[in-house]
């Protein structure tokens, strides 16, 4: 999906991209069948892996070397907003008797608005229209592994956002279960309401700390470097996963460790916003950031499944400890890794 960004112009595939990421939201709430909510889910994400790789390029190629970083976290900040707003909308229609979670899918037409705002207020970066006009070959994937440089990079890319991914997906979103299990041990069904709503209260102060740790790690990678804060959030993350799921044991505890747990295991995200742009030149830089991240997504389907089998073997806490063992990986992939501080985009 990210070489659609190079061979077309960036906004033009953002738009694309939102329109199809809003319209199959909004079509989930005519779901059917599960066949159907899952082949429309499969189309949303879809259109979530095209815009970020789309977004990344354009915000990258747009501001200048020392604001980029900054510029790029506040992007992907802003998906924790997105993830606020989806709680509060629950909250409000979807765990409403009246209205109900069609209602609440409803809602996620509304993005689709965006497109009138990138037409008329978003220009194409000159970098891109440079690129074109030389009549450079764009979006080429056969480019993206027949030069050994970029073909180390994108690979590294995918490492990087494995293990990140895997920890978000596998890890970091089983805390509203967590939180289940500490509030109603013995499944009485009388507490699932109280659960239900506490559940959504902890998930949205987890995404408060993502905000915020998106927007540290871009700040701190400006000052000390990329692959120091991708090393530095690894060792967190080895600390404040087991710790979130061993010391969980109440609603009060939640509201405590989750923000921690949104703090370091999301803030990786804007490592790859900063990051993957900073690895590919102009031509390959929308095909380069989608490849890594999306192949990513793929790979780490494995991370729930596995999550569950260890829970079932031992325990949701001693799940969460043996796969937080990925951020181990982490540092194995960013001994191969290049720094990219203080240098220009790749050309």
């Amino acid at each position: 999906v990210g070489s659609i960004g190079d061979k077309l112009r960036r906004t033009r595939t953002m738009m694309n991209y939102v329109l199809m990421y809003a319209g199959f939201t909004g079509l989930r709430g005519l779901a059917e069948t599960w066949e159907q909510f899952a082949i429309l889910r499969f189309l949303v994400g879809l259109g979530i892996g095209g815009e970020f790789a789309a977004g990344a390029a354009l915000v990258a190629e747009t501001f200048p070397a020392h604001a980029r970083p900054t510029a790029l976290g506040i992007m992907q900040a802003s998906s924790a907003i997105g993830n606020l707003l989806a709680a509060v909308i629950y909250l409000l229609v979807g765990a409403n008797p009246n209205l109900g979670w069609r209602w609440a899918f409803a809602v996620g037409f509304f993005p689709a608005l965006l497109v009138f705002v990138i037409r008329l207020f978003v220009r194409e970066p000159e970098r891109w229209q440079q690129a074109r006009a030389i009549g450079e070959k764009l979006g080429s994937f056969a480019e993206l592994f027949r030069d050994p440089r970029w073909r180390r990079h994108t690979l590294i890319g995918v490492g990087l956002a494995a293990v990140g991914v895997i920890g978000f997906w596998g890890i970091g979103t089983w805390s509203p279960e967590l939180l289940k299990q500490a509030m109603n041990p013995t499944n009485d069904p009388a507490l699932n309401p109280l659960v239900e709503e506490r559940k959504t209260y902890a998930v949205m102060m987890q995404q408060v700390g993502a905000f915020f740790g998106m927007l540290g790690w871009a700040i701190l990678a400006q000052r000390i470097g990329r692959k120091p804060t991708f090393a530095l959030t690894f060792a967190a993350c080895l600390i404040v996963v087991p710790a979130t799921f061993f010391l969980t044991t109440s609603f009060e505890r939640a509201l405590l460790m989750y923000p921690l747990l949104g703090f370091f295991t999301t803030a990786l995200f804007a490592g790859y916003a900063v990051y993957f742009p900073e690895l590919f030149p102009t031509r390959l830089r929308a095909t380069g950031v989608g490849f890594c991240y999306n192949v990513a997504r793929y790979i780490a389907i494995v991370g729930p499944y596995t999550f569950g089998l260890l829970t079932a073997a031992y325990s949701i806490q001693w799940a969460a400890t043996i796969l937080s063992g990925v951020f181990l990986l982490g540092f194995i992939v960013l001994a191969f890794a290049p720094e990219t501080k203080g240098k220009p985009l790749p050309e």
